[in-house]
């Protein structure tokens, strides 16, 4: 792959996932901060611009950085995780599609919502004074 092939693939997953990110402060159903994961992450590949712009926020900057760095999220994002999945939860169990499908979903859900609340919530304090 060309050096300029790569650029433009990592720019346009960073756009692409900073849009995800915009859309989802603007509809409460669709988290914010996991696409601004993806857009940093991708900025770092292939637009260091963007990237120290995100690390540079005040609101979201921070979280990236703890992510980054300790793997943490949060407890509100999590709460918030957690109720969007079982508002999910409730309309899937009411909807027309398959069992299966309905206990799939719902099992890679449950398997997220587990990984979720098994991540620190703070930095580690042997780490905070780096």
């Amino acid at each position: 792959m060309t050096e300029l092939l790569r650029i433009v693939v990592w720019r346009t997953v960073a756009i692409i996932f900073l849009l995800l990110a915009l859309i989802g402060i603007a509809l409460p159903v669709m988290p914010t901060v996991p696409f601004l994961l993806v857009a940093a992450w991708a900025g770092g590949k292939g637009w260091p611009v963007l990237e120290q712009k995100l690390l540079a926020h005040p609101t979201y900057g921070p979280q990236i950085q703890q992510w980054r760095d300790h793997g943490v999220v949060r407890r509100t994002p999590k709460v918030i995780t957690t109720l969007m999945m079982a508002g999910s939860w409730v309309i899937l169990s009411f909807s027309p599609i398959a069992l299966w499908l309905k206990f799939t979903v719902i099992g890679i859900m449950a398997t997220i919502l587990l990984w979720l609340w098994l991540r620190p919530e703070q930095i580690p304090a042997a780490t905070s004074n780096d």
